[in-house]
């Protein structure tokens, strides 16, 4: 008798967004070919109704990405494509649609439940937000997925919206510039910053990536874990604008 195989991945979560009540879907998929984080456990937040490109060139992507300014202009008459303007470095014709694509075939497992929400994590590095917010989905699932993990790696942009689950602790504040990373300082959280050049960068509050092409890649994310928030005690993370977004980003990053 033919078994069914393995799922690639695990829906963690399947509701509404804490950003607007849409519904959206988290994905946990255990196994990563990434060059730059590492086989870290990679989480898609995504609508569960709307492809990623659809839902980033109509605005529906807020529920998945806030605030994020990297989304773009929402523009839905354009017939096509991406919102005007994206500078995120999130190429999402690539794992976002292809991940959405295998939810709606009915290709992913379910993980219900605490345990088995943190047998997907034990004894490996987690990455909240590959693609996404995690700050849209309920923070006892990470709570869950992060239980039993060596560490996470954790980015947000919604640390003045109420409805989020944003905990300083857990995520590096996405900083677009440094005024809004000094606040967060002030706050006593830790940022990730993109910047258009190493120089860029505050003396003696950020280093640069040590993933990143400019850091010379000496590591991998997934052997750093700088990136985990409030929890870390290490100094916040700057990168230079990278990906298919670099020019917009780098417009930002003033």
């Amino acid at each position: 008798m033919k078994t069914n195989p393995k799922p690639s991945g695990w829906i963690i979560y399947q509701g509404p967004s804490l950003m607007d009540g849409a519904p959206i879907v988290a994905i946990a998929i255990p196994k990563s070919g990434n060059r730059k984080t590492g086989n870290m456990v990679q989480t898609y937040i995504i609508r569960a109704d709307v492809d990623p490109i659809t839902a980033n060139r109509t605005g529906a992507d807020y529920s998945v990405c806030g605030h994020c300014p990297h989304r773009g202009r929402a523009d839905s008459n354009k017939p096509a494509g991406l919102a005007p303007g994206r500078s995120c470095y999130v190429n999402l014709g690539q794992g976002p649609l292809g991940v959405y694509r295998t939810f709606k075939r009915g290709r992913y497992g379910r993980a219900i439940g605490h345990a088995a929400i943190a047998a997907i994590g034990a004894g490996r590095m987690v990455r909240i937000g590959t693609y996404g917010d995690g700050a849209a989905v309920p923070d006892y699932i990470w709570d869950s997925l992060c239980s039993e993990a060596d560490g996470h790696t954790a980015y947000s942009h919604q640390r003045h919206v109420a409805s989020s689950s944003f905990n300083p602790t857990r995520y590096m504040v996405s900083a677009d510039s440094k005024g809004a990373a000094v606040a967060a300082w002030r706050a006593g959280a830790r940022t990730f910053r993109v910047i258009s050049d190493p120089a860029d960068m505050v003396p003696g509050r950020e280093i640069l990536c040590p993933a990143s092409e400019e850091a010379g890649r000496r590591t991998t994310c997934d052997r750093c874990g700088l990136c985990g928030g409030a929890s870390v005690a290490a100094k916040s993370i700057a990168i230079v604008a990278h990906g298919a977004g670099a020019v917009h980003a780098r417009a930002r990053a003033v």
